[in-house]
C-alpha cells in the first residue's frame, strides 16, 4: 500500500460524514462516564452492607481501574489491527458482558462477585477509551484537537452528572428493594450496549483503520519520548486524585461536624452529581479557553487550583471545606483531555499505541484510592486528602513542562 493511500485512509473519517460520526462517538463518552461514576455510589453502599473499612471499600475502584493496567496496551494493538470501528464494537460487547455479571453478584450478595463484574465492565470501557479518545482527536482539524477532545469529555462529565442522580435514588435508600432494581438497571444497560454494538458495526469502515504492522512489544519504546512518558505519569496522578475524591466525597460530607443534619442528608444524594457537574461546566468553558491560551499553562493553573482546594478541605471541617472539595470537580474539568492530547502530539501512526499507554495509566484510579484509604484508616479522612492534593502538584509540573516545549 502506498504512502498516499495510507494517508487518504487516515483522513477518511474527516471526509465522510465526520459530523454524524463525531456525535455518535461523543455519545460513547457520555455512556462510559455515567457508568464509571456509579462506582462512587456503590462504594458507600457496599461499605455499609459488607461492613468494610475505607481501604476495603476502595477495592471497588481497585478492581475497576486495574483493568486499565492489564488491558490498555493490548487494546492499543487490537485497535491498530482491527480499526477504530471494530475496536469500539469489541469494547461495547465486553461492557455488556460485565453488566450481565452483576446479576449473579446481586443474587448471591458476594462482594468478590461484584469486584469481578466491575473488572470485566472496566475492561470493556478501557477498549472503548483507547479507541474513542484518539478517534475524536482525528475527526477534524489537528490544530483544534485539544479543544475537540475537551468538548467530548464535557459530555463524559454530563454522564457522570446524570447517572449518580439516578443511582443515588436506587442505591442509597433502604437495604433490600434496591437490589432487584440494581439487577434491572444493569440488564437495561447491557441491552443498550448490544444495540450500540449493532449500530457501530454498520459504520465500522467509515471510522478508519490503523496500521497493520504494529507489534505489542513496540509500545514500550514510546516511553522514551519525554512528552508521552510524563503524560502517562500525569494521567496516573490525575485519575488517582479524581477517583479518590469522588469515592470519599459522600463519607467526607456526611461526617463533617460543621454541617447541619439536613445539609448532610442532601449531600448523600447530590454531592456526586455536583462534583461531576462542576467538571462538565468546566469542560465546556475549557474548550474555549484552550483555543485562547497554551494548553500546558491552562493545565498547570487548573492543577494548582485543585491542589489548593483539596488542602482547604483537608484542613477544615465546615461549609467552606465542603464547598472547596466539591469545587475540585471544576478544576478537574480540562485535565484528562488536555494531558491526553498533549501526550499524543506527534505520534502519527503510533497514536493508537500511545493511547493504550495513556489508558493503562488510568490504573492510578486503582492505586491512589487504596493508598488514600489506608491513610484515612490510620489518620482520619480529612488528612488523607493531602495525598490527592500532592498528585495535582505533579500534574501542574507536567503542564509547565509542555508549555515550555510548545
Amino acid at each position: 500500500m502506498t504512502t498516499s493511500t495510507t494517508e487518504a485512509k487516515s483522513r477518511e473519517p474527516a471526509q465522510s460524514g465526520a459530523t454524524a460520526l463525531t456525535i455518535a462517538v461523543i455519545g460513547l463518552f457520555f455512556l462510559w462516564g455515567g457508568i464509571t461514576s456509579l462506582n462512587d455510589i456503590l462504594i458507600p453502599k457496599l461499605k455499609s452492607l459488607f461492613v468494610l473499612n475505607y481501604a476495603q471499600a476502595m477495592l471497588v475502584q481497585f478492581a475497576f481501574f486495574t483493568a486499565y493496567a492489564l488491558v490498555s496496551v493490548p487494546a492499543g494493538t487490537w485497535i491498530a489491527r482491527l480499526g477504530y470501528g471494530r475496536g469500539i464494537v469489541l469494547g461495547l460487547a465486553i461492557m455488556a458482558a460485565g453488566c450481565l455479571l452483576f446479576l449473579p453478584a446481586t443474587a448471591f450478595a458476594a462482594f468478590g462477585a461484584f469486584l469481578f463484574a466491575l473488572f470485566v465492565l472496566a475492561a470493556g470501557i478501557t477498549v472503548l477509551q483507547v479507541a474513542a479518545n484518539p478517534l475524536i482527536a482525528r475527526l477534524g482539524d489537528a490544530s483544534t484537537s485539544h479543544s475537540r477532545l475537551t468538548f467530548a469529555q464535557a459530555f463524559n462529565s454530563l454522564g457522570t452528572t446524570v447517572f449518580p442522580l439516578l443511582g443515588a435514588q436506587v442505591m442509597l435508600r433502604g437495604e433490600t428493594a434496591e437490589v432487584h432494581t440494581l439487577e434491572l438497571s444493569y440488564s437495561g444497560i447491557a441491552a443498550a450496549l448490544v444495540l450500540l454494538c449493532v449500530g457501530f458495526w454498520l459504520v465500522r469502515e467509515r471510522l478508519g483503520r490503523g496500521s497493520t504492522d504494529v507489534e505489542f512489544a513496540g509500545s514500550a519504546s514510546l516511553m522514551r519520548q519525554p512528552r508521552l512518558a510524563w503524560g502517562v505519569v500525569s494521567i496516573f496522578l490525575y485519575v488517582g486524585a479524581e477517583v479518590t475524591i469522588g469515592s470519599l466525597l459522600i463519607n467526607y460530607l456526611t461526617q463533617l461536624p460543621g454541617l447541619s443534619p439536613d445539609m448532610r442528608e442532601t449531600a448523600r444524594f447530590m454531592a456526586i452529581s455536583v462534583y461531576w457537574g462542576g467538571a462538565m461546566v468546566g469542560r465546556f468553558l475549557g474548550a474555549g479557553l484552550l483555543r485562547l491560551f497554551r494548553p500546558g499553562l491552562v493545565l498547570a493553573a487548573a492543577a494548582i487550583g485543585a491542589a489548593v482546594l483539596a488542602t482547604i478541605a483537608a484542613c477544615g471541617d465546615g461549609l467552606v471545606s465542603a464547598v472547596a472539595l466539591l469545587a475540585v470537580g471544576l478544576m478537574n474539568s480540562i485535565m484528562f483531555p488536555t494531558i491526553f492530547s498533549l501526550a499524543l502530539e506527534g505520534l502519527g501512526e503510533r497514536t493508537a499505541q500511545g493511547s493504550g499507554l495513556l489508558c493503562m495509566a488510568i490504573v492510578g484510579g486503582a492505586i491512589v484510592p487504596v493508598a488514600t484509604g489506608l491513610v484515612a484508616d490510620a489518620t482520619g479522612l480529612n488528612w488523607s486528602l493531602l495525598l490527592p492534593a500532592a498528585c495535582y502538584l505533579g500534574i501542574a509540573a507536567y503542564g509547565r513542562f509542555t508549555a515550555r516545549r510548545a
